[in-house]
């Protein structure tokens, strides 16, 4: 009897992060962000503050060498344009995420795989008049697609090399991420 292949990486960083990433998507929509539009600026703050948290790591010439195309990738220009077309001052910028490159790999895998569920959440914002041109840019689709886009990401992700260490740091990044961002949500929201 053959041995079953062994999931891809992301596929593990899926499953084991499935109930973190299923409560962060919870609490999302339990803020009513597009409810109107003071609540959406209330969720760029919180998007503000992740993906900047983010930026260095993006912008990392380690993490570019493994994952070309990289800084590219980064949505926080786009969220601090969304927050100029609203009127809103740019908060501060926010503490960078503090990483070895193996968790790294968790935080973009979570950062990256947000974009796929970004589809809803960019419908979402045409009720309230914002688009891909005006408040919701960092919302907006990869100009390849949302699947290929995904599709290219996993790919260079699935393709490291890891050591067994480092495939648990990568999914303690990942679990990492999404505490981080509960934590953004309900500081936003609940003040």
């Amino acid at each position: 009897m053959d041995a079953l292949p062994e999931p891809s990486r992301c596929k593990r960083l899926k499953a084991s992060s499935s109930r973190d990433h299923d409560s962060v998507d919870e609490l999302v929509m339990a803020a009513r962000p597009f409810e109107d539009r003071e609540r959406y600026a209330r969720f760029l703050q919180v998007q503000h503050r992740f993906h900047g948290s983010l930026q260095a790591l993006y912008l990392d010439e380690q993490l570019n060498q493994r994952l070309p195309g990289l800084a590219q990738l980064s949505r926080f220009d786009a969220v601090e344009t969304d927050l100029r077309d609203l009127g809103m001052p740019l908060p501060a910028a926010p503490q960078p995420v503090i990483a070895t490159p193996a968790q790294a790999l968790g935080w973009l895998y979570c950062s990256e795989g947000s974009n796929l569920g970004a589809a809803f959440l960019f419908k979402q914002t045409q009720r309230l008049g914002l688009d891909g041109d005006a408040g919701a840019r960092h919302l907006a689709p990869h100009p390849d697609g949302r699947a290929l886009h995904w599709r290219e990401f996993v790919a260079k992700l699935d393709g490291l090399t890891l050591t067994a260490e480092e495939e648990a740091e990568a999914v303690a990044g990942a679990i990492a991420a999404f505490d981080s961002y509960r934590h953004h949500l309900r500081a936003v929201f609940t003040h």
